[in-house]
This record gives structure tokens, C-alpha cells and sequence, in this order.
């Protein structure tokens, strides 16, 4: 048998196209808006890419870019844009054309990869003042060369332009945007940065927090009065920066401290005794609303929409209501009988244990808190190194801001973009809880509690009633008018086990027992810690 066209299902790869695509499209690039106006140019750059284009008998299908954005790394949306274009594209684009090399990618290795995986593709990129034919050996070698003396450029301006930043630092100017409360002025060519209105109205914090000792809810509502809107985060991290004493810290000092030459907010003394304060309360904050009458409010919720419901005093019978705002929601009920449907409820968890009973209880949760304790230190581990991440990524992006890469527009977005993060990771983090050292104190505390858990509760004071709502239903409850009933999407595991255990020895009694070894393991969570205050009361 002579004819090999038979074994033809058997080749193996693919046959290369001699005749290349005539489809491209041009992505022009600025890293700065001053750039955009000034030298190289978006519309020279496209200018030169059409005409390169034209010469060549290319079909352009598409541009992108034309904007500002940094090449340092590949985390750029017009350029995630255009590769998007290219996979998707029915026109089988064959070019990708630029001004030049840099105009595509600074970031070295990583531009390298990016390129072979165009070329696999079928893509080529293209340089209008760098011309090499990158689809052979020899001419990927040269772009290669090109991507990577890029990167070094782009390094070695990076440390030329931080050397300048730390000079500038140590001479104790402060080169980039300043904190809240400071503005830049600028008089007879001298630069400044001197106190602004709210940075007058945030020295009156540090004054409030150092001689009058009041909580943090309370400063963020007096500098509301004063028109000054901040959140706790946001001031907690302002009390700790040393800027408002004159001192100057950055990575580009690499662990010194400058007295700089701006104007002062406080003096050195006053940030000290204002942070001295802050490190006895590094637990956080609670906000304790004041009403005797509303004691489910910030716990109590809509069954239908899930939103917190609010309480209020009717001014025609003046009567105390919980209301749900959702539009149509209806969920509205009188507090006082509202309590009655919440005491009910919370009877079933007012029971009276043996001693046998409670010491297997308490072995079991000791054993198994110890165990989530464990889970719980991993995880603030990882938010923390998430933290750490986001931190990294401000920093980042000052430099950028620095190196004059990005705009200030950009810069605020993405300052703005990864604050929030962090905030939300911290959130997360103050959620975590803190291990309990004595532990076993609070299970006796707690076996004391239970049998007089709801009259305890009705005859409580708003902040101990709190104490026991999350004490007993951590996440919270939902009220359904339509049912008159509460329920909660979670129980405190001693609570719930204790109940579980009076419901097995009710069963036993009557011959209808099954069992421990079908009760799943429980976990007893941070919510056993008792406060002071309820435990002062037994």
C-alpha cells in the first residue's frame, strides 16, 4: 500500500500557516496625565501606530488604551479590555501594534509571558520605533531584551525618584499628600502644610480622649455636632499617626523617625498620653444605646426583608414600638408585647441542670472551645497576613503617586478603594474574638444563670439585657408578625446543649432515650464570657 494519505488521522500537530492575518489592533498609552498633555503623546502615539499600520496593508480592528495608566505592572483595566477583545473577537486579529515596547508592559518577565501566551495565539506584538519581527527566534530574543531593559528602566528611575524621597524626608519635608486635617499652601514659592479647619476640630479629639477620657463613640458624636463626619476606624487611626506631632514616618526611612517642618497639631506629649489610652482599650469599642424601654433594638430583626428593626416612641399614645422600614414590610409591633413573645422564647433556655449533668457538660465544652480556639487563631492569622496585603498595596500606590505613574485622581480612587478593604477586614478581624482565660469561672457563672434567665432579663437594666440577648442568641433574632413568633439562626452551644440534655433526661424518664452518641459535637464560642456586670449580679 503507497498512498500515505491514509495515515493522515494519525499526524500529529498542526500545520503552521504560511500566510499570516492581516488584522490589528493599536493600544496607545500615558502613565500620567502630564504625559498625555505634554511629551509622547496619545495622539502621536496613535498617529505613528496608523501609519504603521497603513504601511504594512494591516486592517485596524479595534483601539484601546488611550488613556493613563501604569505599565509597572499588568493590572490594568483598558489593557485587560483589549486582551478580552482578542479572545473573543470573530476577526482573527494577528498584530497588536504599539509605539514602542514600553508603551506595552514595563513589568519585565511578566510582560515576557504575556507575549508568548499572544503568540500561541497567533498574536504578535508590534513596535513602531522598535521594529523586530518577534514571530521568529532571533526577534522574540530582541523583544525579550527590550521587555526586560524596560523593567530596568523603570527600576532604576523607581530608585532614583525614592533616594529623592528619602532625602527630602530627612530634611523633614513630607513630599506626598498629607494626613487629614493639613492642606499644602504655597507662598512666595515656599511650600507649607499647615492645620486646616478639620484638622482644628480633630485636635479637639486628642484633647477629648487625653483629659476628659471619653469614649471614641463620644468624640465621633461631638465632632458631628461640629460638622466633622468620621467613623471609628477611621478615627482610631488618626489618633495613632505621629504626623499630627510633628514626626515623620515612611518605608522610604526604613524604620527612622524625623521631626519634620510641618506645623504641629499636638504636641509630642499629648500623642503619647492620647496612644497610652488607646493601648488599654485595643479590645475595640460597644456602642450603648440609652433607652431602658427598646432593649431589642440592634438585635431584633425583620423576618422579611433581614434588616435591623428600629424602635420608636408613638407620639399619640406614647407608647414604645419596633418598626421595620422596608417599604410594604408591615412589621410592626408594640414593645411591650413584643417582650412577652421574646420572654417566651427564651423560657425554653431557663433550666435547672444536675451536678452530673453540668460537669459533663462543662468537660465537653472546655474540650471542644479549646479546639475552636485553635481554628479561631488561624484565622486571625490569615486576615491579618490579608491586612498586611491591602497595606502593601496603599504603599504601593503612594509610590506610584510619587513616581508621578498615576494621577492624583487615580491615586484618591484606589486610596479610597483599598481603605475600605482594610476596614472591612478589620471588622472582620475584631469579630474573631479573644480567648477566654478563665474559662471555667464563666461555665459555673453561666449554670447559675440559666434557671434564672428570663425573669433576669425582664427585670434588667438595657445594657445587661443586651448581655443576654447576645449571650444567648449570638447572631441575633427575626420576628414574623404574621406568626407572632421569634427565632434565631443560632443558639449559644451551651444553652443549646443544656436544653438538649433536660429534653434527653425528660425522655429517659419516660423510656424514650437515644442516646449521646447522636448529639453532634458543640462549640462553645467567645459569647460564654460573661461581662462584669452580669456576673456581678451572681
Amino acid at each position: 500500500m503507497s498512498n500515505i494519505n491514509l495515515f493522515k488521522t494519525f499526524a500529529k500537530g498542526n500545520q503552521k500557516s504560511k500566510i499570516k492575518g492581516s488584522n490589528c489592533v493599536i493600544y496607545t498609552r500615558v502613565s500620567t496625565k502630564e504625559q498625555a498633555d505634554n511629551n509622547l503623546s496619545l495622539d502621536t502615539q496613535k498617529k505613528g501606530c496608523e501609519l504603521f499600520a497603513k504601511k504594512g496593508n494591516l486592517q485596524i480592528m479595534g483601539y484601546f488604551g488611550g488613556t493613563y495608566e501604569s505599565a509597572k505592572t499588568d493590572e490594568r483595566k483598558e489593557f485587560n479590555n483589549m486582551q478580552s477583545f482578542l479572545k473573543k473577537s470573530r476577526e482573527k486579529i494577528s498584530y497588536i501594534i504599539v509605539y514602542s515596547v514600553d508603551r506595552f508592559s514595563r513589568s519585565g518577565a511578566n510582560a515576557i509571558y504575556i507575549a508568548e501566551q499572544l503568540k500561541k495565539q497567533g498574536i504578535v506584538v508590534c513596535s513602531v520605533t522598535q521594529p523586530t519581527d518577534a514571530s521568529t527566534a532571533s526577534g522574540s530574543l530582541q523583544q525579550n531584551i527590550q521587555f526586560i531593559f524596560s523593567q530596568y528602566e523603570n527600576q532604576q528611575r523607581k530608585e532614583k525618584c525614592m533616594a529623592g524621597v528619602k532625602e527630602m524626608l530627612l530634611r523633614g519635608e513630607w513630599c506626598t499628600a498629607p494626613p487629614f486635617g493639613y492642606d499644602i499652601v504655597k507662598a512666595n514659592g515656599v511650600r507649607k502644610i499647615v492645620v486646616n479647619r478639620e484638622g482644628k476640630l480633630l485636635r479637639k479629639a486628642f484633647y477629648w480622649k487625653a483629659k476628659e477620657k471619653v469614649t471614641s463613640e463620644e468624640i465621633l458624636r461631638r465632632l458631628a455636632a461640629e460638622g466633622l463626619k468620621l467613623y471609628n476606624q477611621q478615627l482610631s487611626r488618626l489618633l495613632r499617626n505621629p504626623f499630627y506631632c510633628g514626626l515623620l514616618v515612611h518605608t522610604a526611612l526604613e524604620g527612622q523617625i524625623i521631626k519634620g517642618n510641618h506645623e504641629k497639631l499636638i504636641s509630642e506629649e499629648l500623642f503619647l498620653e492620647v496612644n497610652g489610652i488607646l493601648a488599654e482599650n485595643a479590645q475595640g469599642y460597644r456602642i450603648k444605646p440609652e433607652n431602658d424601654d427598646l432593649p431589642l433594638k440592634r438585635f431584633l430583626k425583620c423576618e422579611y426583608c433581614g434588616k435591623y428593626m428600629r424602635g420608636y416612641k408613638a407620639y399619640k399614645n406614647q407608647k414604645h414600638y419596633y418598626k421595620c422600614n422596608h417599604k410594604g414590610g408591615g412589621n410592626n409591633k408594640r414593645a411591650e408585647e413584643l417582650h412577652k413573645v421574646f420572654g417566651r422564647f427564651m423560657a425554653d433556655f431557663s433550666i435547672e441542670l444536675s451536678d452530673e449533668t453540668k460537669e459533663l457538660v462543662k468537660r465537653q465544652l472546655i474540650a471542644k472551645y479549646n479546639q475552636r480556639c485553635e481554628e479561631r487563631e488561624q484565622t486571625v492569622q490569615n486576615i491579618e497576613k490579608e491586612i498586611a496585603g491591602i497595606n502593601q498595596k496603599l504603599e504601593r500606590i503612594e509610590e506610584r503617586f510619587i513616581l508621578e505613574e498615576i494621577s492624583k485622581e487615580m491615586h484618591d480612587k484606589y486610596r479610597a478603594k483599598f481603605i475600605e478593604e482594610r476596614q472591612e477586614k478589620e471588622r472582620e478581624l475584631a469579630k474573631t474574638g479573644t480567648r477566654v482565660s478563665n474559662l471555667e469561672e464563666y461555665i459555673d457563672i453561666a449554670f447559675r444563670v440559666i434557671p434564672k434567665l428570663a425573669p433576669e432579663w425582664h427585670s434588667a437594666d438595657y445594657c445587661v439585657r443586651q448581655e443576654i440577648q447576645f449571650l444567648l442568641f449570638p447572631e441575633g433574632m427575626y420576628y414574623d408578625k404574621k406568626k407572632d413568633k421569634c427565632r434565631t439562626p443560632r443558639v449559644n452551644d451551651l444553652f443549646r446543649y443544656t436544653a438538649y440534655k433536660q429534653r434527653l433526661s425528660e425522655g429517659n424518664n419516660k423510656g424514650n432515650c437515644d442516646g449521646m452518641s447522636q448529639f453532634p459535637h458543640l462549640v462553645a464560642r467567645t459569647g460564654i464570657e460573661l461581662s462584669f456586670r452580669l456576673r456581678a449580679r451572681h
